[in-house]
């Protein structure tokens, strides 16, 4: 993002009841307030024009020095944030609480400042805040020397220096699984699926780290929480749904027992059942993907998960989860009603839809017009990842989409364009070292298929072709088939029905 947006993502972030609390806060100051008019008329924009705040505050002093005008007045938005979300989260009210303590303290008031200390740890604790109780540990030693200095022996220091020590521990402990996960993350979201053998092996490396295989390791509810969706995250990038499965459902178990540790862990608890939800459709599960589908939803109306970000994380998966219902069922109509209504409420969320989020809505679209038959649509969807440059995140989502757009050339009857886009093809799985066995045997039978005269010929190629995939239908290789079932369209091709009513006939397996 440019310098000179920040402060028009900054307002257009804002909701209402935001806005409202940081003008009631502006009325409260004296002085001139140019920083309140630059924010209504920011507000107003529809894109940010530099050149149109210059023009209309023309001949104005505070004008000429717009950038410290901008600066001061996201500042100001920021602090009034703070106030209004001051008591939103545990974590806000903690490190307010430790102000309190160190204002108190500073003004010898030790009594009372030992009061918000005791309430202030009691919080950590029951949330599991290390790092917050770990200061507020200091803060009770630093007071336990004030009370020794006024002859009060009646607290235990060696207790005390115990308790920091095993708030140290439980701390690195959970340091130690973010840094696991943060690992099988990165893997997953640049490459995708394991299927190189780099990435296995940093797959195997994290499954076989003792904090991971080993019984009882976590010293915490929040590390055991991390420590099983990591072990689901990683049984999902190896292509072994079942065990993901029972990993997701133990973290939905352990949050779901402290409705606390839920509210102020709402995004990984999203992430859960999201993950679980595309897990269950994968195995065929349907009925129990659109029971946790709908309690995702209902999430919404849900203390700890209403803030912007969060909303935003239910929206995505709920929606690409429905999305994967209709591509196992086969109800492509159903989804094309459902992408509309989406794409509409995508609108809210302009902006702030990360990449990856991106690409696979785009991917889930496409293939949602294609069920349904409408081939340039389905194209439409393609050719925007396809014309998209990123080098670095989710190659195997790259690759997988130009292998389905061999598939939508082929139907709209695109011969002349199907062997340059097979070249083409070919060239970019050679170039990302992604040009497997199965990816090499898909595009064979492509350049089969164009070659072929009549129909005699082409269900030949298509019985072969459909042969050929059977060898690698239950491999981890068969990952490829998850995004595109080019067994179904090969079934459908060779029975001379559409793919949608194959899927149907089917169902989900």
């Amino acid at each position: 993002m440019r310098a000179s947006a920040e402060l028009f993502e900054l307002i257009k972030s804002l909701s209402k009841s935001e806005k409202r609390f940081f003008k009631l806060h502006s009325s409260l100051q004296n002085g001139e307030k140019n920083y309140l008019r630059l924010f209504d008329f920011v507000d107003g924009m529809e894109v940010y024009d530099e050149d149109e705040v210059q023009r209309h505050f023309k001949g104005e002093k505070f004008i000429k020095h717009l950038p410290s005008e901008k600066n001061h007045l996201y500042k100001l938005i920021l602090k009034s944030l703070r106030s209004f979300h001051g008591e939103n989260s545990v974590s806000s009210i903690l490190k307010q609480e430790i102000k309190n303590i160190e204002i108190l303290y500073n003004k010898a008031l030790f009594h009372e400042c030992s009061k918000f200390l005791l309430r202030a740890k009691k919080l950590a604790i029951e949330y599991e805040k290390f790092y917050y109780l770990f200061e507020l540990i200091n803060w009770e030693k630093t007071l336990l020397e004030e009370a020794y200095e006024q002859g009060e022996f009646t607290k235990d220091l060696d207790g005390l220096i115990r308790e920091e020590m095993d708030v140290l521990e439980r701390l690195r402990n959970l340091a130690a699984y973010h840094a696991l996960y943060a690992k099988i993350n990165y893997v997953f979201r640049s490459g995708g699926y394991a299927r190189t053998d780099e990435n296995k092996a940093i797959v195997n490396e994290i499954v076989n780290h003792p904090l991971i295989k080993g019984k009882n390791t976590a010293l915490s509810k929040r590390a055991a929480s991390i420590c099983f969706y990591t072990q689901g995250f990683c049984n999902m990038a190896g292509g072994d749904y079942a065990t993901a499965i029972e990993k997701f459902r133990r973290v939905k178990e352990i949050l779901d027992a402290l409705p606390h540790l839920r509210a102020d862990l709402s995004k990984r608890y999203v992430r859960t059942l999201g993950n679980l939800s595309m897990c269950l459709i994968d195995t065929g599960e349907i009925n129990e993907a659109r029971q946790l589908i709908e309690e995702m939803r209902k999430l919404r109306e849900t203390k700890g998960f209403d803030t912007q970000d969060v909303q935003l994380s239910i929206f995505r998966h709920c929606a690409l989860a429905d999305l994967q219902v209709c591509h196992k069922t086969g109800d492509f109509h159903k989804g094309v009603r459902d992408v509309e209504i989406m794409l509409r409420h995508l609108a809210d969320y302009e902006g702030t839809l990360h990449k990856e989020q991106e690409l696979i809505f785009y991917y889930q679209v496409a293939y949602i017009y294609f069920g349904a038959g409408e081939f340039g649509k389905a194209l439409h969807w393609i050719n925007k990842l396809l014309n998209d440059n990123e080098s670095t995140l989710r190659q195997d989502i790259y690759s997988y989409v130009r292998l389905f757009n061999l598939v939508i050339h082929y139907e709209m009857g695109h011969v002349d364009l199907l062997e340059y886009t097979i070249k083409s093809t070919l060239r970019f799985l050679a170039k990302r070292q992604r040009a497997h066995d199965l990816e090499r045997m898909i595009i064979d039978n492509f350049k089969k298929l164009i070659r072929a005269r009549g129909m005699a010929d082409k269900q030949e190629v298509f019985l072969s072709f459909r042969s050929g995939l059977r060898k690698f239908e239950g491999s981890q290789s068969d990952v490829v088939l998850r995004f595109f079932d080019f067994s179904k369209w090969l079934d459908a091709k060779i029975e001379n029905v559409p793919f949608a009513e194959m899927v149907r006939r089917t169902g989900s397996h």
